[in-house]
């Protein structure tokens, strides 16, 4: 008993086991062989509850500040309104909205919010696209051997420092634990997990470009790229959803909050002009998941984390060259359980992106994908 609760109540009062005290729990069930346990639990918690069917999204949910009418010099093209899955646009669904810093005053990266399909239209889903001519993508590595990926230190880690908060505009989690993620990990010049061929795989250069591809047929390993994560396999190519997905399966996608299919999932993609959109929320199935990338303007697209505590996107606001903290950052949707602040403590040990400012649009980044 004096050994279990040395290890048990210690993990509780850890924030990087994820922001409530169930989720801690469950992670150190988890990471001593009860998973078991934790699924039966999470079973019978979701059969009890499960997501409400119906409704309307609170007040407020579709609102933001206004677009400029025309992109800046050097900004890829506004893209259109994003279409709802649930039908018919509510006023203000789909809309997109600046968010985060600016480059020059142009906005690198929008937001809009959407309803996740036409049965749980109470829930709201959160979309952000990123203008890659105007940011630079950084993976940034935990530096615990109980972290993602472990074996560090590595160059970029938590927190977030003060020189690299000068340029902040966005950041965003990662994929699944190594061992849940059926992928590898390359950073550092160092392989710290195998790639493995045709996993879906989020590739950043050195230039701070970014894309998402197939590893070995779409993206490969060159003198050019900086990190490679992957995350099981391709949600969306060619700018559909892969054949075979299906909304009640997670036998391919991740262990969920009692098994539940629509449960917290986010997932990241490319457009054909070389756009980053993330897409995150509640009540999303892997189907739902992929027709929001592919509405979103995605070719190419992956599952990123799932559940409650692992979905977190931010922006920051801030005068230009000016250190930012998490009390300049907003969260993608007001549901999103860790904070903007996350990304600035020590004790975070999950790897994470962030998107940055450039001091000028890169007229370099302009060839369209294949």
């Amino acid at each position: 008993m004096i050994l279990f609760c040395s290890s048990f109540i210690p993990a509780l009062l850890n924030p990087s086991y994820g922001a409530s005290v169930s989720s801690r729990a469950a992670e150190w069930f988890r990471g001593h062989g009860l998973g078991g346990v934790v699924n039966l639990i999470e079973t019978e918690w979701y059969r009890l509850n499960p997501p409400k069917v119906g409704g309307k999204p609170p007040a407020g949910s579709f609102t933001g500040p206004t677009l400029p009418p025309t992109p800046g010099r050097g900004a890829l093209p506004i893209p259109p309104r994003l279409a709802s899955p649930a039908g018919a646009w509510l006023p203000g669904e789909g809309v997109w909205h600046p968010a985060g810093r600016t480059v020059d005053g142009i906005p690198a990266v929008l937001t809009t919010t959407v309803r996740p399909d036409a049965l749980h239209t109470s829930f709201v889903v959160g979309v952000a696209w990123m203008d890659t001519r105007l940011l630079r993508a950084q993976l940034y590595s935990s530096s615990s051997s109980s972290g993602i990926p472990g074996g560090g230190p590595y160059t970029h880690s938590a927190p977030v420092t003060p020189f690299a908060a000068r340029t902040l505009d966005a950041a965003f989690n990662s994929g699944f634990r190594l061992s849940d993620s059926n992928g590898g990990y390359y950073t550092d010049h160092r392989m710290i997990a195998r790639l493995r061929p045709g996993a879906a795989s989020l590739v950043v250069y050195r230039d701070g470009s970014a894309t998402v591809g197939a590893w070995g047929s779409q993206v490969a390993m060159s003198s050019r790229v900086a990190s490679v994560r992957q995350n099981l396999n391709l949600i969306v190519n060619n700018g559909k959803p892969v054949p075979g997905l299906i909304a009640n399966d997670n036998s391919q996608w991740g262990a969920t909050l009692g098994g539940g299919f629509f449960v917290w999932r986010s997932g990241i993609g490319v457009t054909r002009n070389g756009a980053l959109v993330y897409v995150g929320g509640p009540s999303l199935a892997i189907t739902s998941l992929a027709n929001l990338l592919v509405d979103a303007g995605a070719v190419r697209g992956m599952e990123l984390d799932i559940n409650t505590d692992w979905v977190q996107y931010s922006t920051y606001h801030g005068a230009k060259n000016a250190p930012v903290s998490g009390s300049n950052g907003a969260s993608l949707l007001p549901g999103m359980i860790e904070a903007p602040s996350t990304y600035f403590q020590s004790w975070w040990i999950r790897d994470f992106y962030t998107m940055s400012v450039r001091s000028a649009p890169d007229a370099k980044l302009l060839a369209p994908l294949p």
